[in-house]
């Protein structure tokens, strides 16, 4: 009879610097992959190793292999980093997030449950805000009552194949595998805050400048966005991320901005700790393959002519020159020490408009 191995999934999460070089990334993910051929790259600043294998051939186990990566990531690369083993990549995943900075966090199988069990609903993969909020109206605050509970009752409260999802992440089974794969081409963008923000307004406003800055980028380096993903990082250091392919590859600010709203919409944020958004444009093509819907609303050729003038004065005269009257109106209250405002939280419309 054949043992059946038992799979070493680590994740990492490196901690990046503030205005990191561009290719930091990649070559942290060279690093890794000099320790395991089977890395997958989770843009932008984490990744999975299937350590399985690689645990015979180092002569360590997982928690010191995890120090082997944590060691040479920092002696290297000046760069610290977040290490969890599990079973499985969703497991890796939540340990990571509960795990204090620059340490390492290790998760036997015989030891899974009693490590969920007792975690909050929130906290499990697959589960938003939304949908955490509707499970605790039912009485399922922990993981544990989640696994308690049959799934035809869980199909029916959230739909067949979410609640067949969640009961399976409840009890700890997570059947993907780590995808090796080259580092998808994406470029993308970042506001983090130094307290816990909780203003919907200040959100939208993040989202805004982001997709400014993404457009311009993607102008400046003659792309074209095929899809967007939006990661709200919260206070208790977990994140949701949602992604959505766009109808029609873009270099525009306004489509760019109109989705990043409908992305957070999703997430169905109530008074959420957030401490850090990013917007990343990813399945990028050359932009002269993007095309442009013809509409007869003057709108849009209004907000295509003033995207032009804004690429000539930044071009001419840097960036934030032109900017939408919200940022604008944000940055000279700052300027002139108003409490409350910062040139850092960039405005947004407030919630219920979609047009930049």
């Amino acid at each position: 009879m054949t043992a059946v191995i038992e799979r070493r999934i680590l994740h990492a999460h490196f901690h990046l610097p503030h205005g990191a070089r561009p290719d930091l990334y990649e070559q942290l993910l060279v690093l890794a992959q000099e320790i395991t051929p089977r890395v997958q790259a989770i843009p932008p600043d984490a990744a999975h190793l299937d350590i399985t294998g690689a645990l015979r051939y180092w002569q360590r186990d997982p928690e010191g292999l995890a120090a082997l990566l944590r060691l040479r990531t920092l002696a290297l690369h000046g760069v610290q980093t977040t290490c969890a083993v599990a079973p499985n990549r969703m497991l890796a995943t939540m340990a990571a997030a509960v795990t204090p900075p620059g340490t390492s966090t290790v998760i036997e199988q015989r030891k899974v449950e009693q490590w969920l069990r007792p975690r909050p609903v929130a906290a499990l993969y697959g589960v938003g805000p939304a949908t955490a909020g509707k499970l605790r109206t039912y009485g399922l605050h922990t993981i544990g009552d989640l696994a308690d509970t049959p799934m035809p009752t869980l199909a029916r409260l959230l739909g067949a194949a979410a609640g067949r999802t969640l009961y399976a992440h409840a009890h700890g089974q997570d059947p993907r595998t780590v995808q090796t794969q080259p580092l998808p081409k994406s470029l993308g963008a970042d506001r983090s805050y130094e307290h816990d923000v909780l203003d919907p307004a200040e959100h939208r406003r993040a989202l805004l400048s982001l997709a400014e800055e993404v457009a311009a980028r993607l102008r400046d380096e003659r792309q074209a966005a095929g899809g967007l993903a939006l990661t709200v990082r919260y206070a208790d250091r977990t994140s949701s991320t949602r992604s959505r392919t766009l109808p029609e590859a873009t270099v525009h600010t306004r489509p760019i901005a109109t989705t990043a709203y409908e992305l957070y919409d999703q997430l169905g944020l109530q008074r959420a700790r957030v401490r850090a958004i990013s917007l990343r444009a990813n399945g990028l093509r050359p932009a002269t393959e993007a095309t442009q819907q013809l509409t007869f609303d003057p709108v849009d050729d209004r907000a295509l002519a003033i995207e032009a003038v804004t690429d000539r004065a930044r071009t001419r005269y840097g960036p934030g020159a032109l900017r939408p009257a919200t940022l604008a109106n944000r940055t000279k209250q700052a300027s002139r020490g108003i409490p409350g405002a910062k040139s850092s939280l960039p405005a947004l419309p407030p919630p219920g408009r979609n047009r930049p």
